[in-house]
């Protein structure tokens, strides 16, 4: 079978597998009567991003091919994320059960994301082509199974449930047992670096460039926007299912078909990438992205899955998370490539991805948890969890909804205070391509 449909499939369950569960889990996790510990699930996935990728880094590098060390975290991810959903089913949920199971889960989940390029780009490579050409219309597909992995959950009751985890679970064996079929990635065979330069410590000698030390305090401080959403915008959507005058509502029980519009907007955004970057450079498109931050927090405060208007709102929040999302994380990791020496650009890029997806989503989910907390979860706890169906009384609704409300907006004056601060402090000046 031709290598890059291989590839296509790979990354498509690659991402899939996250896709079942990422933006749904919050709400089970709240029906779970677990709604105050939604945040440190998703700090999990950025506490383990800042040393587990580093380790299975190493491991295959020098001892286990990356193919069957894909394979090989894959189903221990699944195996872990399927005990998660077992204790997640019992009639008590167990806090430390359910997270530790869970914690091991993502642990071995989250160095997948840059082994499975490894793996990709030595396999395209091998079979003669061009990464740099080959390899995004492969990746893109990586968002087409999230989407439909969402959809999936959302369509079949899942996003309520454990049995989002089951899926996920499922979708891992099959792709962690197909990982062995994949073509042979060699190990190295040169003397093993030092364990600092291994796990890209000699990369932070940058934030001695003060203009390499601005842009990643402020790709942390934008990295904190990231996990925000997939961690409470579907509690956010699906809790309108219980507060009086909006119950029932298409819209609030088919929450990530909503947000699935978010990962299609970000799959066509992409595509935008180069023109604005040769147009416009890289501060005023990273400006672009964190006033669209403004814009998405915004429009979630402002929005309702039970109007027309509100929906509209809504609509308009996935739509620009494209420009959010893409115009930050894949033109700031360009820039990145661009600004640093060939000999560092790899541990540059780890440094990158430490500060927004480690650093960044850690403190923004539990920063988000603590103000969700105080200004939403304080009244639906006095009140009491509400079984399907079951709706709070009108006083009780008002508060969340404005709880609700006020949580977006400081999001979303977290965005414009960042975005200010990045325009006067941040200096680069662009010279816009001829072509």
């Amino acid at each position: 079978m031709n290598i890059k449909i291989r590839l296509t499939a790979m990354n498509f369950l690659q991402f899939a597998v996250w896709g079942a569960y990422l933006t749904s889990m919050g709400t089970f996790l709240a029906g779970a009567g677990l709604a105050e510990g939604i945040g440190w699930f998703y700090a999990m996935q950025g506490f383990v991003s800042l040393f587990m990728p580093a380790v299975i880094g190493i491991v295959a590098d020098r001892w286990v091919p990356a193919q069957k060390l894909l394979g090989l975290c894959h189903l221990a991810a699944a195996a872990c994320m399927a005990g998660a959903a077992y204790f997640g089913s019992l009639p008590q949920v167990s806090f430390a059960a359910v997270f530790t199971m869970y914690s091991l889960s993502v642990a071995f989940y989250m160095p997948t994301i840059a082994l499975s390029n490894s793996v990709a780009y030595t396999a395209l490579r091998q079979g003669g082509f061009d990464t740099v050409t080959s390899f995004p219309p492969i990746r893109v597909f990586g968002t087409v199974g999230f989407i439909c992995a969402m959809l999936t959950t959302n369509f079949t009751g899942f996003q309520t449930t454990f049995a989002q985890w089951y899926f996920s679970a499922v979708l891992g064996v099959l792709l962690g047992v197909y990982c062995f079929s994949l073509p042979q990635c060699p190990t190295c065979t040169e003397k093993a670096k030092s364990l600092a330069e291994a796990l890209g410590l000699k990369a932070f000698a940058l934030f001695k460039e003060k203009k390499m030390a601005i842009f990643f305090i402020f790709s942390m401080l934008l990295g904190m926007s990231l996990q925000i959403t997939n961690a409470y915008a579907n509690p956010f959507i699906t809790g309108f299912n219980h507060l009086a005058g909006f119950a029932g509502s298409w819209g609030a029980q088919n929450a990530n078909a909503l947000i699935s519009l978010s990962q299609m907007s970000e799959t066509l955004c992409i595509l935008l990438i180069p023109f604005f970057l040769k147009r416009f450079g890289i501060k005023k498109v990273m400006l672009i992205s964190m006033f669209a931050w403004v814009l998405r927090f915004g429009f979630f405060g402002l929005g309702n899955p039970s109007t027309a208007t509100g929906i509209v709102l809504l609509v308009a929040s996935m739509i620009v998370y494209g420009v959010a999302f893409d115009f930050f994380n894949v033109s700031g990791s360009l820039y990145v490539d661009q600004e640093t020496d060939p000999a560092i650009r790899s541990s540059a890029q780890g440094v990158f991805m430490l500060m927004t997806n480690g650093f960044g989503a850690m403190i923004g989910t539990l920063g988000a948890q603590w103000v969700i907390n105080k200004l939403v979860y304080v009244h639906s706890n006095a009140y009491g969890f509400l079984a399907e169906g079951q709706v709070y009384p009108a006083d009780v609704s008002h508060h969340i909804m404005t709880g609700w409300s006020y949580s977006w907006f400081v999001f979303a004056g977290f965005s414009l205070a960042v975005a200010i601060a990045f325009a006067l402090i941040f200096q680069y000046k662009h010279v816009p391509a001829k072509n």
